[in-house]
């Protein structure tokens, strides 16, 4: 159990300064910036499901990662509206703000890395699984 939170944490940092070293550079207009930040999002996805060893595991990822991406694009596209609405109405247009900004990171940011880990960790677990059963 310590190993695993020792490799937790390693990815963690990992994330946490490939972040920083892509704000360094700047992510407005840099592609290496933006990339460095979808690194990040993967090394911080990657602190949570490495010890997975199941395909099934990797297929809700893959999966919740793909219908999550529409469905934060239109929590974004409301959120952005709404703010646009309560323009003038100060704590309601911060927080409308934050939330439409929130969904839009999560949305262009996250969902495509976990996708990835997904179907990637699926199939090397599947053909691994099936390795495995062979020997059987």
């Amino acid at each position: 159990m310590k190993r695993n939170r020792k490799t937790t944490l390693i990815w963690i940092t990992r994330s946490c300064v490939l972040l920083t070293v892509a704000f360094l550079i700047g992510i407005s207009d840099n592609p290496l910036g933006l990339l460095l930040c979808y690194v990040a999002a993967t090394a911080l996805i990657l602190a949570f499901v490495y010890p997975w060893r199941r395909v099934k595991k990797f297929l809700i990822l893959a999966g919740a990662s793909l219908i999550g991406f529409p469905i934060f694009v239109i929590l974004h596209n409301l959120f952005y509206g709404l703010g646009e609405i309560a323009r003038g109405i100060i704590v309601l247009e911060h927080v409308l703000g934050f939330l439409h900004a929130a969904f839009f990171i999560v949305a262009v940011m996250v969902c495509p890395p976990g996708f990835l880990i997904g179907a990637v960790g699926s199939v090397v677990m599947y053909f691994k699984d099936r390795r495995k059963c062979r020997s059987c």
